[in-house]
C-alpha cells in the first residue's frame, strides 16, 4: 500500500467553453464536494498520507484547499500554459520520493478504483475500465501478459485492444525515475507530450500492468458533454451503489 498520490491539475480546460472561468475545473462540485475534493477524501480513506498537486492555471484555488488538508503541497508549474501533463509531473521529480498514485484532477470515479490499486502487489499499474462510448477515449493495448504496450485515441493504431485508460495509475519510484529520464530527452522534441504517450514508451523497457474493472462507474470532465453526463448520470449511480456521500 502506498502512502503518496501525486494530481495533476494544472491544465486550463478550454473545452468547458466558459462554463467554468472562475475556477480550475478540479472545483466543479458534483454532488456535495469539488471534484478535487471528492478525490481527496477518497485517497485519505484508502492509506495516502501525503498528496502533492502539480499546479498552473488558477493555482491560487489548491494553495487554499490545501489549508484545509495539511496532508496537500502544491507545486506550480510557471510554464503551464505552453507544456503538457508529462512536463507537470516532472516539475514535481524533486518533491516525489516514493512509490505513488497518479490521477488527474477531472474525475469522477467510484472509491473501488483506488482500493483496487492500494491491494494489489504490483508496483506499477495503469487502471482500465470497459468500453465508456464518452467520444474522448484513450484505448490500450496490451501483450500476452495483460502488461502495456500502447495507448491511443485511435483504435486503428492498436492491435490487442484490452479497455479504456480511466486516468488513474500506480508508479513506482523507479518507474517514475525513469519516466523523467525518458521525459528530459524527449522535451528537446516536444515539451507538450502527455503521460499516456509517455507511460507507452517506457513500458517498453519496464513492464507496466494494466488492471481492469470492466463496470467501473466514471467519467473524466474535459468538455460539456462530460460535464452533462456527470451530473445526470455518472455520479447519480456512483452515489446510489455507495449509499453515501464521498
Amino acid at each position: 500500500m502506498v502512502k503518496k498520490a501525486v494530481i495533476m491539475a494544472a491544465g486550463l480546460g478550454m473545452r468547458l467553453n466558459g462554463h467554468f472561468d472562475l475556477k480550475p475545473k478540479g472545483f466543479i462540485v458534483v454532488g456535495s464536494y469539488p471534484i478535487i475534493e471528492r478525490s481527496i477524501k477518497i485517497l485519505l480513506r484508502n492509506g495516502i498520507e501525503k498528496i502533492v498537486i502539480g499546479t498552473g492555471y488558477m493555482s491560487e484555488h489548491y494553495e487554499n484547499l490545501a489549508k484545509e488538508y495539511p496532508q496537500i503541497e502544491c507545486i506550480k508549474s510557471a510554464d503551464y500554459q505552453t507544456t503538457g501533463n508529462v512536463y507537470t509531473l516532472y516539475n514535481m521529480r524533486r518533491y516525489i520520493n516514493e512509490d505513488f498514485i497518479l490521477l488527474e484532477s477531472d474525475l469522477i470515479y467510484e472509491e473501488r478504483a483506488i482500493e483496487l490499486l492500494q491491494n494489489d502487489d504490483n508496483t506499477d499499474i495503469v487502471l482500465a475500465s470497459g468500453w465508456t462510448n464518452s467520444g474522448d477515449e484513450f484505448y490500450i493495448e496490451v501483450n500476452e501478459n495483460k502488461n502495456l504496450v500502447k495507448m491511443s485515441k485511435n483504435k486503428d493504431e492498436l492491435k490487442n485492444l484490452y479497455g479504456e485508460l480511466v486516468g488513474i495509475s500506480k508508479l513506482s519510484l523507479a518507474t517514475f525515475k525513469e519516466l523523467c529520464a525518458w521525459a528530459k530527452m524527449y522535451f528537446k522534441e516536444n515539451i507538450r507530450v502527455d503521460y499516456e504517450f509517455a507511460l507507452s514508451s517506457i513500458s517498453k523497457k519496464i513492464p507496466i500492468a494494466i488492471k481492469k474493472i470492466e463496470d467501473l462507474i466514471w467519467t473524466e470532465i474535459d468538455n460539456e458533454e462530460h460535464l452533462r453526463s456527470a451530473l445526470k448520470l455518472i455520479y447519480p449511480r456512483i452515489h446510489e451503489k455507495e449509499y453515501e456521500e464521498v
